[in-house]
């Protein structure tokens, strides 16, 4: 149940291990990657083992996680990530190293990824993305997410002013639900028309 292995055409989405260190360093240094991330930059691959230890290593440790290295299937090197938290958000997120974008392959194992936790039983997810940011909401959108509303948030620890869009699938039927924690939590926000 744990972070099951998936396949894709072009994909192998695994478990990052202790020996991906360097793949991982790579995708967490990169400025423009990190650029609509909450966390700086990595600077050493010390701290790269440090935020592998607790975002990694520690959720694969719980009974139920996705947290994904994205790879190619022609060398099984982690050029991404992508995770569905297991907290009442059930927050989709990812990234992806700049030398790999505009192929699809984050929408790829996206799709995959939420037929997984469909199919494990989760209700619902979420995700949110940076107004400045439309390309993430374009793999929302290819998942089949759907945007609900927009509020903006005292970002940390970067410390500045962030308009997100949240967007949204339910699993269960339940077509109407709507996650309302963000909008209840932050005094601004509104919903968009957005095309």
């Amino acid at each position: 149940m744990n972070t099951p292995k998936i396949e894709t055409e072009r994909l192998i989405l695994r478990k990052f291990t202790g020996e991906d260190i360097e793949a991982l360093f790579l995708i967490l240094k990169d400025e423009e990657v990190n650029k609509f991330l909450p966390w700086y930059p990595m600077k050493d691959i010390e701290e790269t083992k440090k935020f592998y230890m607790e975002r990694y290593a520690a959720k694969y440790a719980q009974p139920q996680a996705y947290a994904y290295a994205i790879c190619l299937k022609s060398d099984n090197f982690p050029i991404g990530y992508i995770n569905v938290d297991m907290e009442e958000h059930h927050d989709f997120g990812y990234g992806l190293r700049k030398e790999f974008w505009h192929r699809g392959i984050v929408s790829e194992a996206g799709k995959a990824v939420v037929e997984q936790v469909k199919k494990d039983g989760l209700p619902y997810i979420t995700a949110t993305h940076d107004r400045n940011n439309p390309r993430s909401a374009n793999v929302m959108k290819a998942c089949g997410m759907k945007y609900c509303y927009t509020y903006e948030e005292q970002w940390q620890p970067k410390d500045f002013p962030v308009l997100f869009r949240m967007y949204q699938l339910n699993f269960d039927g339940n077509e109407d639900f709507v996650y309302k924690k963000y909008w209840n939590m932050y005094e601004k926000h509104f919903v968009e028309e957005i095309f």
